[in-house]
């Protein structure tokens, strides 16, 4: 073992190796030598566990793929043939091509984000949004933020800090990632009072629960389950009705939040937030990367004397949004104004896609590898938390299938894929390697076609 240490190279004779110095002359020579004596102490340790040295060619190799993926960004444009159209793993909504533009104009220069070129006096970043927003919505002020999570948080900490906020048992959900609804009110200092049961919650419920501690009514969207069978909710404007006899606000959490009729598409209803609105909620909270399809925000829309006190709290500050996202915003939230919202936001392209489309589409990549492939019927998911259990009928593209060896073989051409460049992403259901065009835009089908070719290949 002590000639196995004696074997490994020097520091500075690995700094001489060409491949090293090439690399010298774009990385500070510090980062180097750390990194060259990071990866000698692997090699001790290893050697120390009786495993065989490595060759300085492999070490220097092993330096030189550090230094490569150091200095190249992590993030990646992927293919996503999975058939989840809101893929949180894969980034949730790709942006519109108008809301790319804006963004690529804003980000590498100075803009108007806090300053109005009329006056020349200082201005507020919301107002880029505010007004498209409340156009859309009906509301009467509206404010932007982090997320859908920072939203609620937000509010829940202005209305209702060390007081007590009423939610039914069935709306005390999870919103991912074993994040909880009343993890977010216990981060806001609200109380959390559950009433009713799981499946049913009466509005006397509330009534009951309504003491001179109470600063809110909040009603949660069940965005990622359903209950089916015997169940009973109230409805918002029972709600409503109810927070205005006892001087009480209505919060409604609508988790993805939708500006457009789902139904029409055969999926299940998706609550509007104009009808929120409309029903006299006095804050609506949402996302702006799920069903509206922008880029990450949290919306709340409802009443100017609230909307107003939560544009003063200092936590806004530290939840709102930079100038590259108010950006992409307000492109997105264009395309509903405009009434071009199926045609150019990609999740709803992809939503209202006929199905003889995305069969033609489907073809053409299944001749890209000959006899391996076939088109079968299949399902899309919408995803992100939205409409659960909201399929479209897809048509798919299957490799595979049968025998332990065809598992085998599956898992290695969707590793193949993947490996492309672009990656391509699908899913493999029962040893068959599935490909959605749905999920996919119509320019990326040549880069679809050329990594199957090269299965093939």
């Amino acid at each position: 073992m002590t000639s196995q240490f004696r074997s490994l190279p020097s520091v500075d004779r690995l700094l001489a190796e060409d491949a090293i110095k090439e690399l010298a002359a774009i990385y500070p020579r510090d980062l180097i030598i750390n990194l060259v004596r990071q990866t000698l102490e692997t090699e001790r340790s290893a050697i120390a566990k009786s495993k065989t040295p490595a060759s300085l060619d492999r070490i220097v190799a092993s330096i030189t793929n550090e230094l490569d993926r150091i200095g190249s960004v992590s993030l990646r444009p992927v293919i996503n043939a999975t058939g989840v159209i809101l893929h949180t793993n894969l980034g949730r909504a790709p942006l519109s091509h108008d809301a790319m533009q804006a963004i690529d104009s804003i980000a590498g220069r100075y803009c108007n984000l806090e300053f109005d070129v009329d006056s020349g006096e200082r201005g507020w970043r919301d107002t880029h949004v505010e007004s498209l927003i409340c156009r859309l919505t009906g509301a009467g002020a509206a404010l932007v933020v982090n997320n859908n999570a920072a939203a609620v948080l937000l509010a829940l900490t202005v209305l209702a800090k060390r007081k007590e906020v009423i939610v039914s048992r069935g709306e005390s959900v999870e919103i991912g990632g074993g994040f909880r609804i009343t993890e977010v009110m216990r981060q806001s200092g609200a109380r959390l009072v559950e009433i009713g049961a799981t499946n049913c919650t009466y509005v006397n419920d509330y009534e009951e629960a309504i003491t001179p501690g109470t600063a809110a009514l909040l009603r949660v969207h069940s965005s990622n389950f359903r209950v089916v069978g015997f169940t009973h909710s109230v409805a918002l404007d029972e709600l409503v009705a109810l927070g205005d006899k006892n001087n009480l606000p209505v919060i409604d959490n609508l988790g993805s939040g939708c500006f457009l009729d789902t139904t029409v598409f055969g999926l299940d209803p998706e609550p509007l937030v104009t009808r929120s609105i409309a029903a006299g909620a006095k804050l609506v909270c949402f996302s702006g990367d799920k069903l509206v399809g922008g880029p990450q925000a949290g919306i709340i829309v409802g009443s100017q004397e609230l909307i107003a006190r939560l544009k003063k709290h200092p936590l806004d500050r530290a939840l709102r949004l930079d100038k590259i996202r108010l950006a992409g915003m307000a492109a997105t939230l264009i395309h509903y104004l405009k009434g071009e919202a199926l045609e150019k936001v990609p999740i709803w392209m992809m939503i209202s896609t006929g199905i003889e489309q995305i069969d033609r589409r489907a073809r053409k990549w299944a001749e890209a590898l000959g006899g391996m492939a076939r088109v079968v019927d299949g399902e899309s998911m919408v995803g992100g938390g939205s409409l659960p259990g909201g399929t479209l009928p897809t048509r798919l593209v299957a490799i595979g299938g049968g025998g332990k060896k065809s598992r085998y073989r599956v898992h290695v051409l969707a590793q193949r894929l993947r490996q492309h460049d672009p990656p391509v992403v699908g899913r493999i259901n029962e040893d068959v390697l599935l490909l959605d065009p749905r999920t996919v835009l119509p320019d990326e089908d040549k880069a679809v076609i050329d990594a199957l070719r090269r299965l093939t290949a």
